[in-house]
């Protein structure tokens, strides 16, 4: 494991994330740290390079955080800036990292071509059963919603997220969700 680029792009994304111009606040660090810790989880299940899931798990929304303009193609803008960091660091999987990037939305349909950028896509759902006050603090405090709107708009982002998954994943985090929709009710 290049711990070396682990550390640094932990470093980093936190640095970005502690922002003042961040439009997600630190909720967006915590949401990507619960994807890293879902990635390194699947790509041990499923016989993925956990390195690479990792880098690629700190990185996916590192476009985000560091420009809210850069949001609705942050997976595109995430590749040019994990090629700048990686390749600092002369990585010789630049390439698989950044397709796991790319391909991490599933809100962009595109097919998954490697058993990483499944582990990627999917951890990043996932996270979001994990960090369901981050998304509360996204629907009240950043974008102004009600009460009952933002409960439906945390309960249609949960619903969208599980139904992205990979089957297995599907059939892995199923009680997962089910708790935390019937916790928010």
């Amino acid at each position: 494991m290049r711990e070396d680029i682990i550390e640094f792009v932990r470093s980093e994304v936190r640095r970005r994330c502690e922002s003042e111009s961040n439009f997600f606040g630190m909720g967006c660090y915590y949401h990507i740290l619960a994807v890293v810790e879902n990635a390194v989880f699947l790509a041990e299940r499923y016989g993925a390079d956990v390195e690479v899931v990792t880098i690629a798990a700190w990185l996916h929304d590192i476009a985000s955080v560091t420009n809210y303009s850069l949001y609705e193609e942050h997976h595109i803008h995430g590749t040019r800036i994990a090629e700048e960091i990686l390749g600092s660091f002369g990585y010789n999987k630049t390439e698989l990292v950044k397709s796991c990037i790319l391909n991490h939305r599933g809100s962009k349909p595109c097919e998954k071509l490697s058993i990483e950028e499944i582990c990627a896509a999917d951890a990043d759902s996932v996270s979001h059963f994990d960090s369901v006050p981050s998304l509360f603090y996204l629907a009240y405090v950043r974008r102004n919603m009600g009460i009952a709107e933002g409960v439906e708009f945390v309960r249609s982002k949960l619903e969208r997220s599980f139904n992205k998954l990979s089957e297995e994943s599907k059939r892995l985090y199923s009680d997962k969700y089910n708790e935390v929709m019937r916790v928010i009710g």
